[in-house]
């Protein structure tokens, strides 16, 4: 109980430390805004996010698939490992959708806007 307390704990503490880490810093303009200005933070976030949930994914596997080699059978270890492959592939997926997702938008503001 103490091990998965001190690996969430982990989790959560690298989740809110790294894209602090990560980012560069911005200095203020306001002598230019538009929809560039939008576009790059939003480009920014989803980047940093999606470097943070492709080891995370890859660690959530890796657990699940150890998990499911080492269950011996019961069910119980079993299903659980199963539901954390199926949940973070699931999580994956979305990661990289909102990653499509956010190209789209940035390239389709980029012609309606301009720079």
């Amino acid at each position: 109980m103490i091990r998965k307390h001190k690996f969430r704990s982990l989790v959560v503490y690298t989740a809110s430390v790294l894209p602090l880490a990560l980012s560069s810093p911005v200095f203020a303009d306001a002598s230019t805004p538009g929809v560039s200005n939008i576009e790059n933070f939003i480009k920014t976030l989803v980047n940093i996010l999606c470097v943070i949930a492709g080891p995370l994914c890859a660690i959530f596997l890796a657990i699940g698939g150890y998990g499911y080699i080492t269950s011996s059978g019961n069910p119980e270890h079993l299903d659980r490992s199963k539901r954390t492959i199926i949940h973070s592939l699931v999580g994956l997926v979305i990661v990289i959708a909102a990653f499509v997702i956010s190209n789209g938008v940035a390239s389709i503001a980029n012609s309606s806007f301009g720079n």
